[in-house]
């Protein structure tokens, strides 16, 4: 009896932990999904989300390898206004990048706030409403820099030259979908 007891015991406790080890697993999986949609990472230095967008604030800007004053000078930025994103934070340095990807640690006082967009599109209308039947008020050329406003689904509102009007977001390096 002790032998058949200990064997019933020894077999329940074996299909326990196969019955177990299955929903750990998925516990784990959707753990880890929850997470992904888990509010954003914030900067910890100015507690605003990461990676954001942000514009060049002065006309030249030292792009460093690393973020202090002691760090070689990689590049130097030289376009005012133009849009980087903001992908990492240390002290009073910005990690950046722009879109070709390059970047490295620029000091924060180089940057501002305001958005822009770099237009990705040779040529592009810039209509009078968010609408691709909507007039033309102005075609923008490829690499112009425009003062980003607010965005409706898939139509961004810009300002460009002395024009404002609605253009397409997917011709537009500076604005993420979800913005």
């Amino acid at each position: 009896m002790t032998t058949t007891h200990s064997f019933r015991r020894c077999m329940a406790a074996l299909l326990a932990a196969t019955l177990a080890a299955p929903l750990a697993a998925q516990d784990a999986a959707v753990t880890a999904t929850t997470a992904s949609f888990a509010a954003p990472v914030m900067g910890p230095e100015t507690n605003l989300p990461l990676p954001r967008y942000v514009s060049l604030k002065a006309k030249e800007a030292n792009v460093r390898r690393g973020p202090s004053l002691t760090h070689r000078i990689d590049w130097v930025f030289q376009r005012r206004d133009m849009p980087l994103q903001v992908v990492a934070e240390y002290g009073l340095w910005r990690r950046v990048i722009d879109r070709e990807g390059q970047g490295g640690w620029v000091h924060y006082t180089m940057l501002s706030g305001s958005r822009t967009v770099i237009v990705d599109q040779d040529r592009l209308p810039l209509r009078t409403q968010p609408s691709d039947t909507a007039a033309e008020r102005a075609e923008l050329e490829l690499n112009v820099i425009a003062r980003l406003g607010d965005c409706d689904g898939d139509w961004c509102e810009l300002t460009a030259g002395g024009y404002s009007g609605w253009a397409q977001r997917h011709v537009l390096w500076g604005v993420d979908p979800a913005d």
